[in-house]
């Protein structure tokens, strides 16, 4: 008996150490953190380079309403076949001939109520909205690279905890098999042990499994494959209040920001619809020549004037212009109702989830330490006989239990506060001062916005970035 309690004592001082010293260990010089994942998030998004395409798409949507605005000049060539019967009294003549005609023609607005620029002033809303739609997918992109580094995170320590567990049940069955020997426990003990050590060995499976799928999507959202965690981030600055998160998001949220832009240009556009409904005066001028094949003659013929136009009837297609956009205007007033009350319910769940992952790891970090201490007593007492080997292994399921729930409460206060920082507008690459080039959206706006011509030197410029894009 004196061997078995010598032999229970050792193997109890193992297992304390063992369990006592989960998830603790020296880290790399060098490993993945946070940022490094948000980084490679940033540079590497196809859904971010989808959007800033779809931006410079909006830009020149600028430069075409400025278009309208400018001059149109338009070079013509033609050949033509003419056949002529003439019949004066009782004489019928024939003509037939071809001609060639080459000549420009020369277009510019005048005047058409302010419709034009109308339309050019809802594009560069429509720009300014679609800036604030592509934070919205930055916010996405990086809040999605965030949950991906602390699944990573979350499904290695749950493995540690697991490998830990195996060993620790490990270390109980070979000392229920000397105590076995012994005759301090029975069969029944040493079956337990078994089963407990199998079930470990099956859950250990479960969360490596976890822990492939979690890699997974850190390749997909980051570009490339995790290096070894550098641990739990430092959590960012987080709102006073609940109030003050929600005023903060009501005024800087890209999704309020940019439905706001959206009602302005519908309201534009119902201006503009209703100028379309007026005169218009353009001026027109043409030269050109006409040479007839068969003979020497020519034509040259130049002419200019200015046109007033007014539509009387068009079929009831203008004033349905004007309804439409009325309506597409309600419908962004009535969006930018929701998506501020979105916005704000946003912040307070973010708000509300974050106070109970702290909440809840305050509780968790409490359990640990009381199933520590109730596993160290009830192992120390069952080397003296007092606790049965059943009891033992309660109890180290249970320390086991509190510490993979100490790790969820961890992750989870830590994305709650990546969520709330989100549901503020603040989760960007530049609010986080990310060690990246951060896109320059006016760059190419700038570039486009005043319509070059083909052969400008701004259009060079262009052709230089569009290169550089790798789109020519």
């Amino acid at each position: 008996m004196r061997r078995g309690k010598t032999l229970g004592l050792a193997k109890a001082a193992v297992l304390t150490l063992a369990l006592c010293g989960v998830a603790v260990g020296t880290k790399p010089a060098s490993a993945d953190n946070l940022a490094d994942a948000l980084i490679g998030a940033y540079n590497t998004s196809g859904l971010l380079e989808q959007n800033r395409a779809l931006l410079r798409a909006a830009d020149e949507d600028v430069a075409i309403a400025v278009s309208a605005l400018r001059p149109i000049i338009d070079w013509t060539t033609r050949i033509q076949q003419n056949f002529t019967r003439n019949r004066t009294g009782a004489l019928v003549t024939d003509t037939d001939n071809a001609a060639f005609f080459s000549g420009l023609t020369f277009r510019q607005l005048l005047y058409d109520g302010g419709a034009s620029i109308l339309a050019k002033q809802a594009a560069q809303e429509t720009v300014l909205a679609t800036r604030q739609a592509l934070i919205a997918i930055e916010q996405q992109v990086l809040l999605r690279a965030v949950s991906a580094y602390l699944g990573v995170l979350l499904q290695e320590q749950t493995v540690g905890l697991r490998q830990n567990n195996v060993r620790v049940l490990g270390e109980e069955l070979r000392a229920s098999n000397d105590r076995f020997e012994v005759g301090e426990v029975t069969r029944t003990d040493v079956a337990l042990s078994q089963s407990r050590l199998a079930n470990a060995r099956a859950n250990l499976a479960v969360a490596q499994g976890g822990l492939t799928s979690a890699q997974a999507e850190y390749v997909n959202a980051v570009g490339r494959a995790p290096g070894q965690t550098a641990g739990e981030p430092r959590l960012p600055p987080l709102p006073a209040s609940i109030d003050s998160a929600v005023a903060l998001a009501v005024r800087n949220h890209p999704q309020v920001l940019g439905a706001q832009h959206d009602v302005r240009a519908a309201e534009l556009t119902v201006d503009q619809q209703r100028r379309n409904l007026g005169p218009s005066v353009q001026l027109q001028a043409d030269v050109g020549v006409t040479e007839n094949y068969g003979n020497s003659n020519y034509n040259h013929t130049a002419s200019a004037g200015v046109v007033l136009s007014q539509s009387i009837y068009a079929g009831g297609r203008l004033a349905a212009l004007v309804r439409r956009a009325m309506a597409t205007r309600d419908a962004a007033k009535a969006n930018l109702i929701n998506v501020q009350k979105d916005v704000i319910q946003g912040v307070n769940d973010a708000y509300v989830r974050y106070q109970t992952a702290s909440a809840s790891l305050t509780a968790s970090n409490e359990r640990v330490r009381a199933a520590r201490v109730a596993f160290e007593g009830i192992r120390e007492e069952a080397t003296l006989g007092a606790r049965t080997t059943l009891d033992v292994l309660t109890a180290e399921q249970d320390l086991l239990d509190a510490q993979l729930a100490q790790v969820q409460s961890r992750i989870e206060r830590s994305l709650a506060a990546y969520q709330l920082l989100a549901a503020q507008g603040l989760l960007t690459a530049e609010h986080l001062g990310l060690a990246v080039q951060i896109y320059d959206p006016t760059l190419y706006y700038n570039l486009v916005k005043d319509a070059p011509a083909v052969v400008s030197k701004r259009s060079k410029d262009l052709d230089r970035v569009m290169k550089a894009l790798g789109k020519r």
